[in-house]
Protein backbone atom coordinates (compact mmCIF):
# COMPACT_ATOMS: atom_id res chain seq x y z
CA UNK A 1 0.00 0.00 0.00
CA UNK A 2 1.31 3.44 -0.91
CA UNK A 3 1.96 5.93 1.93
CA UNK A 4 -0.89 8.18 0.76
CA UNK A 5 -3.43 5.36 0.59
CA UNK A 6 -2.25 4.32 4.04
CA UNK A 7 -2.76 7.91 5.26
CA UNK A 8 -6.31 7.99 3.89
CA UNK A 9 -7.14 4.56 5.35
CA UNK A 10 -5.83 5.48 8.82
CA UNK A 11 -7.72 8.80 8.79
CA UNK A 12 -10.96 7.09 7.76
CA UNK A 13 -10.47 4.49 10.50
CA UNK A 14 -9.79 7.16 13.14
CA UNK A 15 -12.80 9.20 11.98
CA UNK A 16 -15.11 6.17 11.97
CA UNK A 17 -13.91 5.13 15.43
CA UNK A 18 -14.49 8.66 16.76
CA UNK A 19 -17.95 8.79 15.19
CA UNK A 20 -18.85 5.42 16.75
CA UNK A 21 -17.48 6.37 20.17
CA UNK A 22 -19.41 9.64 20.12
CA UNK A 23 -22.48 7.54 20.87
CA UNK A 24 -20.86 6.85 24.25
CA UNK A 25 -20.34 10.59 24.72
CA UNK A 26 -16.72 10.79 23.56
CA UNK A 27 -15.72 14.42 24.20
CA UNK A 28 -14.32 16.69 21.51
CA UNK A 29 -10.87 16.36 23.02
CA UNK A 30 -11.07 12.57 22.63
CA UNK A 31 -11.92 12.94 18.95
CA UNK A 32 -8.94 15.21 18.39
CA UNK A 33 -6.66 12.79 20.25
CA UNK A 34 -7.76 9.91 18.03
CA UNK A 35 -7.15 11.98 14.91
CA UNK A 36 -3.79 13.04 16.36
CA UNK A 37 -2.90 9.38 16.88
CA UNK A 38 -3.64 8.80 13.18
CA UNK A 39 -1.12 11.53 12.28
CA UNK A 40 1.60 9.96 14.46
CA UNK A 41 0.89 6.48 13.05
CA UNK A 42 1.22 7.71 9.47
CA UNK A 43 4.35 9.73 10.29
CA UNK A 44 6.05 6.64 11.71
CA UNK A 45 5.45 4.72 8.53
CA UNK A 46 5.11 7.21 5.68
CA UNK A 47 7.07 10.38 6.39
CA UNK A 48 6.34 14.11 6.30
CA UNK A 49 4.05 14.47 3.26
CA UNK A 50 1.63 11.63 4.16
CA UNK A 51 1.54 12.92 7.76
CA UNK A 52 0.56 16.40 6.52
CA UNK A 53 -2.12 14.79 4.35
CA UNK A 54 -3.43 12.95 7.41
CA UNK A 55 -3.44 16.13 9.48
CA UNK A 56 -5.35 18.01 6.77
CA UNK A 57 -7.87 15.20 6.31
CA UNK A 58 -8.22 14.93 10.09
CA UNK A 59 -9.06 18.64 10.31
CA UNK A 60 -11.67 18.27 7.54
CA UNK A 61 -13.18 15.20 9.26
CA UNK A 62 -13.34 17.10 12.55
CA UNK A 63 -14.96 20.09 10.86
CA UNK A 64 -17.51 18.09 8.87
CA UNK A 65 -18.63 15.50 11.44
CA UNK A 66 -17.96 16.92 14.89
CA UNK A 67 -18.55 20.71 14.82
CA UNK A 68 -21.70 22.76 14.50
CA UNK A 69 -23.34 23.02 12.06
CA UNK A 70 -22.89 19.28 11.40
CA UNK A 71 -22.10 17.86 7.94
CA UNK A 72 -20.88 21.16 6.54
CA UNK A 73 -17.47 22.77 6.24
CA UNK A 74 -18.57 25.79 8.27
CA UNK A 75 -17.80 26.60 11.90
CA UNK A 76 -19.73 28.94 14.15
CA UNK A 77 -18.14 28.25 17.53
CA UNK A 78 -14.84 29.97 18.29
CA UNK A 79 -13.89 27.07 20.57
CA UNK A 80 -14.13 24.63 17.63
CA UNK A 81 -12.09 26.93 15.42
CA UNK A 82 -9.43 27.23 18.12
CA UNK A 83 -9.42 23.44 18.66
CA UNK A 84 -8.90 22.80 14.95
CA UNK A 85 -6.05 25.32 14.70
CA UNK A 86 -4.35 23.77 17.75
CA UNK A 87 -4.89 20.33 16.24
CA UNK A 88 -3.18 21.36 12.99
CA UNK A 89 -0.24 22.90 14.85
CA UNK A 90 0.20 19.86 17.11
CA UNK A 91 -0.23 17.51 14.14
CA UNK A 92 2.58 19.26 12.29
CA UNK A 93 4.87 19.33 15.33
CA UNK A 94 4.17 15.74 16.36
CA UNK A 95 4.72 14.49 12.80
CA UNK A 96 8.12 16.20 12.71
CA UNK A 97 9.05 14.81 16.13
CA UNK A 98 7.91 11.33 15.06
CA UNK A 99 9.91 11.50 11.84
CA UNK A 100 12.96 12.67 13.82
CA UNK A 101 12.50 9.72 16.17
CA UNK A 102 12.25 7.34 13.21
CA UNK A 103 15.42 8.83 11.70
CA UNK A 104 17.28 8.47 14.99
CA UNK A 105 16.08 4.88 15.29
CA UNK A 106 17.35 4.12 11.79
CA UNK A 107 20.71 5.73 12.61
CA UNK A 108 20.93 3.60 15.75
CA UNK A 109 20.16 0.48 13.71
CA UNK A 110 22.92 1.37 11.24
CA UNK A 111 25.35 2.00 14.10
CA UNK A 112 24.51 -1.41 15.56
CA UNK A 113 25.07 -3.02 12.16
CA UNK A 114 28.44 -1.29 11.86
CA UNK A 115 29.39 -2.48 15.34
CA UNK A 116 28.38 -6.03 14.48
CA UNK A 117 30.30 -5.80 11.22
CA UNK A 118 33.48 -4.70 13.02
CA UNK A 119 33.07 -7.51 15.55
CA UNK A 120 32.54 -10.07 12.79
CA UNK A 121 35.51 -8.82 10.79
CA UNK A 122 37.77 -8.79 13.83
CA UNK A 123 36.89 -12.38 14.67
CA UNK A 124 36.07 -14.19 11.44
CA UNK A 125 38.30 -12.49 8.91
CA UNK A 126 41.26 -12.36 11.27
CA UNK A 127 41.22 -16.13 11.90
CA UNK A 128 41.78 -17.35 8.31
CA UNK A 129 44.24 -14.53 7.67
CA UNK A 130 46.28 -15.51 10.72
CA UNK A 131 46.28 -19.15 9.59
CA UNK A 132 47.40 -18.26 6.06
CA UNK A 133 50.15 -15.95 7.33
CA UNK A 134 51.32 -18.57 9.83
CA UNK A 135 51.40 -21.28 7.18
CA UNK A 136 53.36 -19.17 4.70
CA UNK A 137 55.79 -18.10 7.45
CA UNK A 138 56.36 -21.75 8.38
CA UNK A 139 56.97 -22.67 4.74
CA UNK A 140 59.39 -19.79 4.30
CA UNK A 141 61.36 -20.64 7.46
CA UNK A 142 61.40 -24.43 7.41
CA UNK A 143 60.92 -25.26 3.71
CA UNK A 144 64.21 -27.23 3.32
CA UNK A 145 63.43 -29.37 6.38
CA UNK A 146 59.82 -30.24 5.56
CA UNK A 147 58.80 -33.47 3.91
CA UNK A 148 56.51 -33.48 0.88
CA UNK A 149 53.61 -34.66 3.03
CA UNK A 150 54.14 -31.81 5.48
CA UNK A 151 54.36 -29.27 2.66
CA UNK A 152 51.16 -30.58 1.09
CA UNK A 153 49.39 -30.51 4.45
CA UNK A 154 50.40 -26.90 5.08
CA UNK A 155 49.44 -25.82 1.54
CA UNK A 156 46.07 -27.59 1.80
CA UNK A 157 45.38 -25.84 5.08
CA UNK A 158 46.29 -22.44 3.64
CA UNK A 159 44.15 -23.08 0.55
CA UNK A 160 41.18 -24.12 2.69
CA UNK A 161 41.50 -20.95 4.78
CA UNK A 162 41.78 -18.89 1.58
CA UNK A 163 38.47 -20.33 0.36
CA UNK A 164 36.94 -19.61 3.76
CA UNK A 165 38.15 -16.01 3.60
CA UNK A 166 36.75 -15.68 0.07
CA UNK A 167 33.33 -16.88 1.27
CA UNK A 168 33.30 -14.31 4.06
CA UNK A 169 34.19 -11.49 1.67
CA UNK A 170 31.63 -12.69 -0.88
CA UNK A 171 28.89 -12.74 1.77
CA UNK A 172 29.85 -9.24 2.89
CA UNK A 173 29.68 -8.07 -0.72
CA UNK A 174 26.28 -9.63 -1.33
CA UNK A 175 24.96 -8.30 1.99
CA UNK A 176 26.00 -4.79 0.95
CA UNK A 177 24.32 -5.18 -2.45
CA UNK A 178 21.14 -6.49 -0.85
CA UNK A 179 21.16 -3.60 1.62
CA UNK A 180 21.20 -1.13 -1.30
CA UNK A 181 18.93 -3.17 -3.63
CA UNK A 182 21.82 -3.52 -6.07
CA UNK A 183 21.56 -7.26 -6.81
CA UNK A 184 21.09 -7.82 -10.54
CA UNK A 185 19.30 -11.05 -11.30
CA UNK A 186 19.46 -11.55 -15.08
CA UNK A 187 17.51 -14.72 -14.33
CA UNK A 188 16.94 -17.39 -16.95
CA UNK A 189 15.62 -20.97 -16.91
CA UNK A 190 18.14 -23.26 -15.20
CA UNK A 191 18.10 -26.94 -14.30
CA UNK A 192 18.23 -27.11 -10.51
CA UNK A 193 19.86 -30.55 -10.20
CA UNK A 194 23.27 -29.55 -11.66
CA UNK A 195 23.34 -26.48 -9.39
CA UNK A 196 22.68 -28.55 -6.27
CA UNK A 197 25.16 -31.24 -7.30
CA UNK A 198 27.84 -28.61 -8.00
CA UNK A 199 27.37 -27.12 -4.53
CA UNK A 200 27.55 -30.55 -2.89
CA UNK A 201 30.76 -31.38 -4.78
CA UNK A 202 32.41 -28.25 -3.40
CA UNK A 203 31.95 -29.58 0.13
CA UNK A 204 33.32 -33.03 -0.74
CA UNK A 205 31.63 -34.40 2.38
CA UNK A 206 30.19 -37.91 2.71
CA UNK A 207 27.66 -36.51 5.18
CA UNK A 208 25.61 -34.81 2.46
CA UNK A 209 22.86 -36.89 0.84
CA UNK A 210 20.92 -35.64 -2.19
CA UNK A 211 17.41 -36.87 -2.82
CA UNK A 212 15.67 -35.93 -6.06
CA UNK A 213 11.89 -36.17 -6.22
CA UNK A 214 11.21 -37.29 -9.79
CA UNK A 215 11.56 -35.14 -12.92
CA UNK A 216 12.28 -31.53 -12.00
CA UNK A 217 11.32 -28.59 -14.24
CA UNK A 218 13.81 -25.73 -14.66
CA UNK A 219 13.69 -22.76 -12.31
CA UNK A 220 13.94 -19.09 -13.22
CA UNK A 221 17.15 -18.06 -11.43
CA UNK A 222 20.62 -16.67 -11.78
CA UNK A 223 22.85 -19.69 -11.23
CA UNK A 224 25.72 -18.01 -9.35
CA UNK A 225 23.40 -16.37 -6.82
CA UNK A 226 21.36 -19.48 -6.07
CA UNK A 227 24.63 -21.42 -5.87
CA UNK A 228 25.80 -19.08 -3.12
CA UNK A 229 22.47 -19.24 -1.29
CA UNK A 230 22.47 -23.05 -1.28
CA UNK A 231 26.12 -23.15 -0.23
CA UNK A 232 25.42 -20.93 2.76
CA UNK A 233 22.44 -23.02 3.85
CA UNK A 234 24.25 -26.37 3.56
CA UNK A 235 27.38 -24.95 5.20
CA UNK A 236 25.26 -23.78 8.14
CA UNK A 237 23.71 -27.26 8.50
CA UNK A 238 27.11 -28.99 8.41
CA UNK A 239 28.55 -26.53 10.91
CA UNK A 240 25.91 -26.87 13.62
CA UNK A 241 24.93 -30.55 13.30
CA UNK A 242 27.07 -33.26 14.97
CA UNK A 243 29.92 -34.38 12.72
CA UNK A 244 28.67 -37.99 12.52
CA UNK A 245 25.14 -37.07 11.37
CA UNK A 246 23.93 -36.70 7.77
CA UNK A 247 22.66 -33.56 6.08
CA UNK A 248 19.86 -34.39 3.64
CA UNK A 249 19.25 -32.12 0.65
CA UNK A 250 15.99 -32.75 -1.21
CA UNK A 251 14.44 -31.20 -4.31
CA UNK A 252 10.90 -31.73 -5.57
CA UNK A 253 7.94 -29.91 -7.06
CA UNK A 254 5.58 -28.69 -4.33
CA UNK A 255 1.80 -28.95 -4.33
CA UNK A 256 1.71 -25.27 -5.36
CA UNK A 257 3.75 -26.06 -8.49
CA UNK A 258 6.93 -24.46 -7.16
CA UNK A 259 10.42 -25.84 -6.72
CA UNK A 260 10.87 -26.91 -3.11
CA UNK A 261 14.43 -27.45 -1.85
CA UNK A 262 14.91 -28.61 1.74
CA UNK A 263 18.07 -28.99 3.81
CA UNK A 264 17.53 -31.20 6.85
CA UNK A 265 20.05 -31.68 9.66
CA UNK A 266 20.14 -33.41 13.03
CA UNK A 267 21.58 -30.51 14.99
CA UNK A 268 20.27 -29.00 18.24
CA UNK A 269 17.45 -27.20 16.45
CA UNK A 270 16.38 -23.57 16.78
CA UNK A 271 14.25 -21.98 19.48
CA UNK A 272 10.85 -21.17 17.89
CA UNK A 273 11.22 -17.54 18.96
CA UNK A 274 14.48 -17.27 16.98
CA UNK A 275 13.47 -18.96 13.71
CA UNK A 276 12.98 -15.66 11.89
CA UNK A 277 15.85 -13.94 13.71
CA UNK A 278 18.42 -16.32 12.17
CA UNK A 279 17.83 -14.55 8.83
CA UNK A 280 18.77 -11.14 10.29
CA UNK A 281 22.13 -9.66 9.22
CA UNK A 282 24.95 -10.41 11.67
CA UNK A 283 22.78 -12.59 13.91
CA UNK A 284 25.10 -15.18 15.42
CA UNK A 285 25.08 -17.63 18.30
CA UNK A 286 28.54 -16.42 19.19
CA UNK A 287 28.73 -14.31 22.33
CA UNK A 288 31.19 -11.45 22.14
CA UNK A 289 34.42 -12.18 20.33
CA UNK A 290 34.58 -15.83 21.20
CA UNK A 291 32.54 -18.99 21.13
CA UNK A 292 30.84 -20.91 18.38
CA UNK A 293 29.02 -19.18 15.57
CA UNK A 294 30.08 -17.50 12.39
CA UNK A 295 29.97 -14.04 10.92
CA UNK A 296 26.18 -14.05 11.01
CA UNK A 297 25.70 -13.34 7.30
CA UNK A 298 25.32 -16.78 5.72
CA UNK A 299 21.59 -17.32 6.24
CA UNK A 300 20.86 -13.60 5.91
CA UNK A 301 22.48 -13.49 2.47
CA UNK A 302 20.81 -16.76 1.48
CA UNK A 303 17.40 -15.36 2.46
CA UNK A 304 18.04 -12.10 0.59
CA UNK A 305 19.10 -13.91 -2.58
CA UNK A 306 16.14 -16.28 -2.49
CA UNK A 307 13.68 -13.43 -1.94
CA UNK A 308 15.30 -11.44 -4.75
CA UNK A 309 14.28 -14.33 -7.05
CA UNK A 310 10.68 -14.10 -5.86
CA UNK A 311 11.14 -17.16 -3.66
CA UNK A 312 10.60 -17.90 0.02
CA UNK A 313 12.80 -19.28 2.77
CA UNK A 314 11.80 -20.55 6.20
CA UNK A 315 13.10 -22.67 9.05
CA UNK A 316 11.03 -25.38 10.72
CA UNK A 317 11.73 -28.06 13.34
CA UNK A 318 12.62 -31.52 12.06
CA UNK A 319 12.39 -34.90 13.77
CA UNK A 320 15.90 -34.53 15.19
CA UNK A 321 17.03 -31.06 14.20
CA UNK A 322 15.96 -28.38 11.71
CA UNK A 323 14.58 -28.27 8.18
CA UNK A 324 15.29 -25.20 6.09
CA UNK A 325 12.98 -24.88 3.09
CA UNK A 326 13.60 -22.82 -0.05
CA UNK A 327 10.84 -22.26 -2.60
CA UNK A 328 11.70 -20.97 -6.08
CA UNK A 329 9.51 -20.11 -9.09
CA UNK A 330 9.40 -22.66 -11.91
CA UNK A 331 10.18 -21.59 -15.47
CA UNK A 332 7.91 -22.53 -18.33
CA UNK A 333 10.13 -25.20 -19.91
CA UNK A 334 10.52 -28.93 -20.19
CA UNK A 335 11.37 -30.92 -17.06
CA UNK A 336 14.86 -32.35 -16.50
Amino acid sequence: MSPYLFAIAVTVLAGALSFALEIWFLPTLGTLLLLQLAVVTVALRGGTAPAIVTGTLGALVFNYFFTEPRYTFHMTEMEDIANMIVFLIIALISSQVTIHFRTQREELRKAQLKSSLLLSISHDLRTPLATIIGTLSTLQTYLPRLSNDEKNELLSGALEESHRLHRYVENLLQATKLQHNAVRLNARPQAITPIIESVIQRFDSPRIQFRKGGALPPVLVRETLIDQALYNVIDNALKYAPSATPVIVSAQVSDDNEMLITVEDQGPGINPALREKVFDPFYSTRSGDSGEGGIGLGLSVAAGLVRAHGGRICLAPGEAGSILSITLPIAEETAE
